[in-house]
């Protein structure tokens, strides 16, 4: 009852089915569509209304994992939505590929089937499993002989699939190409000639496959065929006869040759062992030793040239293969005489010590030599080293002589070690050598050297008697008493007094001692040579210049000569208080004896009572006013003016001067206008000056007489002599403006040129006792000026 009841149901759902569904729809199109692609019009094909599909909510079901199409319910086409590859949609199907769906109406139920075919495009190249095929091939291996190579497959079908297979052009090689019941290709690599290994050990092949689709598609895979050696090769040397040379009494272990047999083979059927053949003689074996892996041979005995000079031999090389190869070659071995006696040297006689001045081709030693070897073993060859002032003389078969080839000097080299060496001829060759040293004997050939020609040597004045100078020292390359040396001073007088009593010199080391103490003011410099002169026989000398200049030292203080202060320190002066502004009030005048930078005065005031009416010019001493005087100045005003000089320290000299103003002019200064007065000026002077005067005046022309009795008496005086004691010239270049000063050394006069209104007055004053000065007259001018070389103007008294 139960199986009734349900074969009605069935029966009438099939019924039901029936009546909803319509006959299958076949479309068919190719694989790899794009994305929208439209398949068909479901609305005009099925009679369907298209304004209707939206509302009767039309659907599209598709039998399979992915939704690959769609319907557009406004239009009722049939569109691609994802790209459908037919390799992997029906992956097993090898023909035909169809993808199956539903389209599902409601308002009625309505369902129509719908089978898609998908067709093949050729969108696959056939494809090898492995990219390289590796045979393993004897090049033993008949021609004929075939080798399975896989396939490649292609999972396109029909005309798309794979059609056949091509080999790279060989010339060993081609291939056959078969089908197997199931429609699949393949190919088999076939030998057509034999193989060479020693030729051609690999061969590289490239197998392509392709299918027949159009454009058509290929694959390839690489085909390498290793070639496997057999033993076809035997062992082969370089050359079929060696000829080898070797020295009598090499050592034992010595190599004669490294025998080298190659085999093309390789493995076992190339690894080569070398033996002596029957043909080798007892002898040869027992003084050479072959080793049988690397061919080498070595001596394995004593040589001697003059028992057995040459060995012959035969060895084989033999390969290990199965079937062992073996090849042969023939080696001589010459022995060689060996220079095995040194030669020998001998000297007959050798003369030494000599003098340096030995002459030249002078014979200073006999030599022989020989050697007892044969051939060029036994010639010899005698010789000394370069760059010696010697050479070797052949007199007689193998006897030679040395003789002097170039002067000697005992002064660079003072003996010579000469190496006599001795060498054969042979090869290697040998040789033997004997020294002998020769020593010079020194000879007085020079004269003491100093380092220099010219000396200058600076003297501080005021130096200590015997006080050290300076050191001339000589040098003397002699030996002995040639070396030794003695120095003097090589006499020369100057004003009359001779150079050894001013300086003295150690005659043994050259030290210079001055013997006085020196004055800048009276000498200057000295010019003297010095001589050095060895104990040789005959003696050698030679000298040197010397020149002392004496240094200045401030050691003099300036001395002020105007104005001339007749008692005490302290001037006094009159002056009209009617001077205009500018007006010259008084002059300083000082003397400095010292050099000429020492001597360089300045003048400054020290004090004063009004600054602001006085000037001081610092250097020509000229006191002006700088304006009138007034009601209100001091009738008295006190001025003390310093004299430095420009020593280091600075020394200097004061002076006081009381100035007193008057209402009228001085009369002195009144009535001179036009033309200098030379009246003397005696105020304040008493009776003691008076007298002082004329016995000054008396003494001074008694020294007049004196000095012209004593330079009758002396040659006549060089040009460079310095100036006598009574007559010697500031050399100060400074600005005296309108002054002369004349000095002896009895008196001093200043003659002082004052300024006044209406003209100049000469005024003559007395200077201080022991001054040695006379100053040019200069006139002043604006600037400064040098003094004239010219000789001083002098002015009698």
């Amino acid at each position: 009852m139960w199986l009734l009841k349900r074969y009605v149901a069935c029966f009438v759902w099939f019924s039901f089915l029936h009546l909803i569904t319509t006959s299958v729809t076949h479309y068919s199109i190719p694989e790899e569509m794009e994305e929208g692609s439209v398949v068909a019009n479901l609305a005009t094909d099925l009679s369907l209304d298209v304004k209707t599909l939206s509302k009767r909510k039309m659907r599209l079901d598709l039998i399979a994992n992915r939704k690959y199409l769609d319907v557009n319910k406004e239009t009722g086409e049939l569109y691609v939505v994802d790209k459908i590859d037919r390799e992997y949609l029906c992956i097993k199907m090898l023909t035909s590929c169809y993808l199956r769906m539903e389209v599902t109406l409601e308002d009625p139920l309505r369902i129509f089937n719908i089978e898609l075919e998908i067709l093949d495009i050729n969108d696959n190249a056939p494809q090898f499993r492995r990219d390289a095929i590796y045979l393993d091939i004897s090049e033993s291996t008949p021609t004929g002989e075939r080798f399975s190579l896989s396939n490649a497959v292609d999972p396109d079908v029909g005309s798309n699939s794979l059609k056949t297979y091509h080999l790279s052009e060989s010339d060993k090689f081609t291939i056959d190409i078969q089908t197997r019941g199931d429609g699949s290709k393949f190919a088999d690599l076939i030998l057509k000639k034999p193989l060479d290994r020693e030729q051609h050990a690999v061969h590289n092949l490239i197998l392509t496959a392709v299918d027949g689709g159009t454009p058509a598609r290929s694959g390839t895979a690489s085909i390498i065929v290793r070639v496997l050696d057999t033993n076809d090769n035997s062992p082969t040397f370089d050359k079929a006869v060696y000829n080898v040379k070797i020295m009598e009494n090499s050592p034992i272990g010595s190599l004669v040759i490294h025998l080298n047999a190659t085999d093309l083979d390789e493995g076992s059927n190339s690894d080569i062992s070398y033996s002596y053949s029957l043909y080798t003689s007892e002898k040869t074996q027992q003084s050479f030793n072959l080793n049988y892996v690397t061919g080498e041979i070595t001596v394995k005995g004593m040589l001697n040239y003059e028992d057995f000079r040459i060995y012959d031999m035969e060895v084989i090389a033999t390969d290990k293969g199965a079937n062992s190869l073996s090849g042969q070659c023939t080696i001589k071995i010459l022995v060689e005489d060996m220079n095995d006696n040194h030669p020998e040297i001998s000297i007959k006689s050798f003369q030494s010590p000599v003098n340096e001045n030995i002459e030249l081709d002078t014979v200073i030693a006999v030599v022989s030599v020989s050697d007892t070897d044969s051939g060029d073993n036994g010639v010899v060859d005698l010789h000394i080293p370069d760059n010696m002032p010697f050479k070797l003389r052949e007199s007689s078969d193998n006897y030679y002589e040395l003789v002097v080839s170039e002067p000697l000097d005992r002064e660079k080299v003072p003996e010579y070690d000469i190496t006599f060496t001795v060498t054969d001829r042979g090869s290697p060759p040998l040789s033997d050598n004997e020294t002998r040293t020769l020593e010079l004997l020194d000879v007085n050939d020079n004269v003491p050297q100093f380092p220099q020609s010219f000396y200058t040597i600076r003297v501080i004045e005021n130096n200590a008697p015997g006080a050290l100078l300076s050191s001339v020292t000589a040098f003397d390359p002699d030996l002995y008493e040639n070396q030794y040396l003695v120095y003097f001073i090589v006499e020369k007088e100057i004003a009359n007094t001779s150079m050894s009593m001013l300086f003295s010199i150690n005659p043994e080391n050259g030290n210079l001692y001055a013997l006085k103490t020196f004055d800048y003011e009276i000498e200057k410099e000295f010019l003297f040579h010095i001589e050095a002169r060895d104990s040789g026989s005959p003696p050698l000398s030679s000298n040197i210049t010397v020149h002392i200049i004496i240094v200045d030292q401030n050691d003099n203080a300036p001395v002020i000569v105007s104005p001339w202060r007749a008692h005490g320190s302290v001037v006094e002066e009159k002056i009209p208080r009617s001077t205009d502004k500018g007006s010259l009030v008084a002059k300083v005048i000082a003397l400095d004896t010292d050099s000429v930078h020492n001597s360089r005065i300045t003048y400054q005031f020290l004090q004063v009572t009004d600054a602001t009416l006085f000037s001081l010019d610092q250097y020509n001493g000229e006191i002006r006013t700088m304006r009138m005087f007034s009601y209100r100045d001091p009738r008295h005003q006190r001025l003390v003016v310093v004299a430095k000089d420009n020593g280091e320290p600075a020394l200097s000299a004061t002076v006081t001067i009381k100035l007193s103003t008057v209402e009228t002019a001085v009369k002195a200064y009144s009535d001179m206008t036009e033309v200098p007065l030379e009246y003397d000026i005696f105020s304040d002077l008493n009776l003691y000056l008076v007298i002082g005067l004329g016995s000054v005046s008396f003494l001074l022309l008694i020294t007049i007489l004196v000095t012209i009795v004593l330079k009758c008496q002396k040659p006549k005086p060089s040009k460079a002599a310095p100036p006598c004691r009574n007559s010697v010239i500031s050399e100060r270049n400074s600005t005296i403006a309108d002054s002369t000063l004349v000095s002896n050394d009895a008196y001093w006069y200043s003659l002082f040129l004052a300024e006044t209104r209406k003209g100049k007055l000469v005024v003559r004053q007395p200077v201080p006792k022991g001054s040695r000065y006379i100053v040019s007259s200069i006139p002043r001018g604006t600037g400064q000026t040098e003094t004239s070389d010219s000789a001083a103007s002098t002015l009698q008294v």
